[in-house]
């Protein structure tokens, strides 16, 4: 039976990130730019975990220098995603741009197909509809107001959505590895270092800011950054993946309320309708791993048990 815990920490990462990309709008509203906050919180978050680490578990921090380019990838994976994402909510609504990024779990599907050569069930081609249809309805595609939405930032927020994929693909196989907490750490410090090289060193650090604006930066840093991505890990680490990337989809209907009660966003009867299908069809798609390692352990189970009858004979 799943640990109930780890349900818990998936359902706290989920409102952690609503939370976090709330903040972000509202800081945005300061003057500060995306690629300043993305530069903070990677930079941030690399310092306090490799200085957690180096207290606590100092073997964490070592890695096979043959891996480095595999770091690097990683890390470039995680930059674009972070800074594509916040520049998405920095140019539209916020629950719009977390739900542009729930595009991920697709990509993934057509990855599968494409690369692994995997043919899509009838039920994943249901859940692609219902989420590209979610989609459409999400962005107001229905209304002619569409044309004042900004549409760098759609294309910023499906760019999140690919890279963001990509980053999971790449992350789960380097932690058959390493640690979770080493991918992240050396993810973060790549994804700050790039960072740092296209846009000015620190510069995010240098501007004069007010102290409000610094304790969002740093509560974005920690509460929507390292935090969350430590409970997602201790999730993963209790229940099955699927279930846990099922019960981070709260965060787009989190998002949504917060952004409705402090920022007064509302989302219209049709895009509401676009939300609920596109988290239908990110469930669709991922309890179809689930039922297949339920049939595959199942045929394991009755191979075991025939092997244990011939024995006896």
């Amino acid at each position: 039976m799943p640990d109930k815990s780890g349900y818990l920490f998936i359902i706290t990462a989920a409102l952690l990130w609503a939370i976090s990309g709330t903040a972000s709008k509202f800081i945005f509203s300061t003057g500060i730019l995306p690629i300043e906050l993305v530069q903070c919180r990677t930079a941030g978050s690399a310092i306090f975990l490799a200085f957690i680490l180096g207290v606590k578990k100092p073997s964490l921090l070592m890695i096979n220098l043959k891996k480095t380019g595999y770091f690097i990838l990683l890390g470039a994976l995680l930059a674009v995603t972070q800074y594509t994402y916040l520049f998405a909510i920095s140019k539209t609504l916020v629950a719009v741009a977390i739900l542009l990024q729930y595009q991920a779990p697709l990509v993934v599907a057509l990855y599968m197909f494409f690369v692994l050569r995997e043919k899509p069930s009838i039920t994943t081609v249901i859940a692609i509809f219902c989420a590209l249809l979610g989609c459409y309805l999400t962005v107001g595609a229905y209304n002619l107001n569409i044309l004042l939405m900004s549409k760098t930032g759609i294309i910023a927020g499906l760019c999140s959505a690919v890279t963001f994929a990509l980053y999971t693909i790449t992350s789960e196989f380097g932690m058959r590895h390493y640690s979770p907490w080493t991918v992240l750490l050396y993810a973060f410090s790549v994804a700050a270092i790039i960072l740092n090289i296209i846009y000015p060193p620190l510069h995010a650090f240098g501007r004069s800011h007010t102290f409000v604006t610094w304790w969002w930066i740093f509560f974005i840093t920690l509460f929507g950054t390292i935090l969350p991505f430590a409970f997602y890990n201790l999730g993963i680490q209790r229940i099955r993946p699927t279930h846990a990337s099922i019960t981070a989809t709260l965060e787009p209907i989190a998002a949504a309320i917060i952004s409705y009660a402090f920022l007064g966003e509302i989302l219209e009867q049709w895009q509401i309708i676009g939300a609920i299908l596109v988290i239908t069809a990110i469930v669709i798609l991922q309890q179809k791993p689930q039922k297949k390692m339920a049939t595959n352990s199942l045929n394991e189970l009755t191979k075991t048990q025939g092997l244990k009858k011939n024995v006896e004979r």
